[in-house]
């Protein structure tokens, strides 16, 4: 049972940064992968970034790299999204996951557990 809270979201103008941070309870953090997906209107729920179980390996989609970071603190229970660079393409609710696994980190499916959002909104 892992409870997931996500903050850090925002209305910023295009080339911004924002920093999202995702707090988990309710279970071994460093026992679970974290992953990062979003969704925008009327568009399915894609996936931004993701993290192992120790932080050693990071994955991301081609349109954020070099832009977003991914980070976890295992003592903290935390894990963050550094989005710099904003694009209004950006727009979207940020959604963190925890999954038991450290593959198939790329997929939604993967996930048992989710937070409940939190809106990222990028003007031109």
């Amino acid at each position: 049972q892992v409870q997931l809270v996500e903050s850090g979201g925002g209305l910023v103008q295009a080339g911004d940064s924002l920093r999202l941070s995702c707090a988990a309870s309710g279970g071994t953090f460093r026992n679970y992968a974290m992953g990062w997906f979003r969704q925008a209107p009327g568009k399915e729920r894609e996936f931004v970034a993701a993290i192992s179980k120790s932080g050693s390996s990071t994955y991301y989609r081609d349109s954020v790299k070099g832009r977003f970071t991914i980070s976890r603190d295992n003592a903290k229970n935390t894990v963050d999204l550094v989005m710099n660079s904003l694009k209004p393409e950006d727009t979207a609710v940020y959604y963190c996951a925890a999954t038991r696994v450290d593959l198939g980190l790329r997929s939604q499916y993967t996930y048992d557990y989710w937070g409940q959002g939190t809106q990222v909104t990028v003007s031109s």
